[in-house]
């Protein structure tokens, strides 16, 4: 465990100042966005999947200063399949002598106020984990496809080339590990905020992601706004497809029905 990246470049920033206690009744303002990311031993789906790597990472928000980094290896109760080892290229013999799992949730939200920012991609599978006690959570996966519809990809490391966002290579890499992510990921959700409020951002999430174009089907390759509404009906209404393809069904035909 260690609360500081060894790199080669400069030390991120200290920790921010823990933040005031409020009075009763009182909310308090956010003050930081903690951009989170795991390597686990696989996906939600899967039973029995754990967490076996943290990485965390603040932007603070009056700033947009990104610092107060820290990463662990978790130990856990089972095996790590090779489908996931080949992904992460974590190994047991990594985790060996690491903390369980249960025993770093403290260090991971240290320092956090109840009104921060939880900060993920994708974060439908960090919050698979744990639901960060009530904290607003902001997926940048979601936000970006509002953002930034047209993008090639909606990845983090395809945004972070598609946006030409100029990293420390020692940080950002190797990808599909935590405290990288995390760090690729902090630096996607600063570049959010050039057009969206934390706020906003927060409000995008409660939904389903928007999406933009159709692959799959005899419209691969058509945008949901251009699809023949029936198509869009019998997408909405019928088919099995998945909540995501649904909620951009239904969006495009409120939307033309009010054009």
């Amino acid at each position: 465990m260690i609360d500081q990246p060894k790199t080669g470049g400069p030390a991120f920033p200290v920790a921010w100042p823990l933040p005031n206690t409020p009075e009763p009744g009182m909310r308090m303002i956010a003050r930081i966005a903690r951009v989170i990311d795991y390597e686990t031993t696989g996906t939600p789906e899967d039973r029995d999947a754990e967490i076996i790597e943290f990485g965390r990472i603040d932007v603070h928000l009056p700033t947009k200063q990104i610092g107060n980094a820290w990463t662990s290896l978790a130990l856990p109760r089972g095996p790590i399949p090779a489908v996931t080892k080949a992904v992460h290229h974590i190994t047991e013999a990594e985790v060996a002598a690491a903390p369980q799992a249960r025993e770093l949730w403290e260090k991971f939200f240290e320092a956090l106020a109840p009104d921060d920012y939880l900060v993920a991609h994708n974060a439908k599978f960090e919050r698979h984990f744990h639901d960060g006690d009530g904290r607003p959570w902001i997926d940048t996966y979601k936000v970006a496809r509002v953002v930034w519809p047209d993008a090639p990809t909606h990845s983090n490391q395809g945004l972070r080339y598609w946006l030409e966002i100029e990293l420390d290579p020692a940080r950002a890499t190797p990808p599909h590990r935590a405290l990288p992510d995390a760090y690729v990921t902090a630096h996607i959700f600063v570049r959010l905020m050039d057009h969206k409020t934390p706020a906003e951002m927060a409000h995008i999430t409660q939904y389903p992601a928007l999406l933009k174009i159709m692959n799959f089907g005899k419209h691969r390759g058509v945008t949901f706004e251009a699809a023949p509404l029936d198509y869009l009906d019998w997408i909405a209404g019928k088919s099995d497809m998945d909540e995501d393809t649904k909620f951009s069904a239904r969006y495009w035909i409120k939307k033309r029905q009010t054009q």
